[in-house]
């Protein structure tokens, strides 16, 4: 068998370096006593956040949470923000994960996204906002003020604005709520009957 000569072997170019392929987008349907609200969480490019989030579906976590806050714009169901998940049951909660700022992510607080809620940096658990209207003020700014880190958005709503803007709509307690939550805090909370992937 004849010898491949070594000068030959030099010139061949390294083969290109293995690459595992993006994850791909997940569907998640949130069924609403208001409708059905479906999701398209991006794996790809927040992948701490959206893992956290399908946890909570795939252990049926957020099966009877509910839409619980509705902080609109005064006489507008055009601009605002609907939250939900596990703040009236703290048994069901995880881990709280580490931070993943829009920076990082190149995501961006506009109409339709989900984002995780949270106090400081890495408390982020169990409930999730939506917003209605471009919101970029939620995004991570290192030039703001205080922690500067803004919000971890991770998906955005591809059906179902409709019934997320009835929420921004409903009712709003008088008296729920403490602090800037007060005022904001639906009177009748919007019950999610499961969250499931879509197949």
């Amino acid at each position: 068998m004849a010898a491949v000569p070594a000068a030959a072997l030099r010139a061949q170019p390294a083969p290109p370096p293995a690459t595992s392929p993006a994850p791909a987008p997940v569907r998640v349907t949130l069924q609403t006593a208001l409708g059905p609200i479906v999701i398209e969480v991006d794996r790809a490019r927040a992948p701490v956040t959206s893992a956290n989030f399908l946890r909570y579906v795939d252990q049926k976590r957020l099966d009877g949470a509910s839409f619980y806050r509705a902080a609109a714009s005064p006489g507008s169901t055009e601009y605002g923000l609907v939250q939900f998940g596990l703040n009236p049951l703290p048994q069901r909660l995880l881990p709280p994960i580490a931070h993943e700022p829009t920076t990082r992510t190149g995501l961006t607080h506009l109409s339709g996204t989900i984002s995780l809620a949270r106090g400081a940096p890495g408390t982020g658990q169990g409930d999730f906002f939506i917003v209605v209207g471009d919101m970029p003020s939620l995004d991570a700014d290192p030039k703001a003020a205080g922690d500067n880190q803004g919000y971890a958005a991770f998906g955005r709503v591809v059906e179902g604005m409709d019934v997320v803007r009835a929420v921004l709509a409903a009712p709003i307690s008088p008296t729920l709520g403490s602090g800037s939550f007060r005022g904001q805090m639906l009177a009748a909370p919007v019950r999610i009957t499961s969250a499931r992937r879509v197949p």
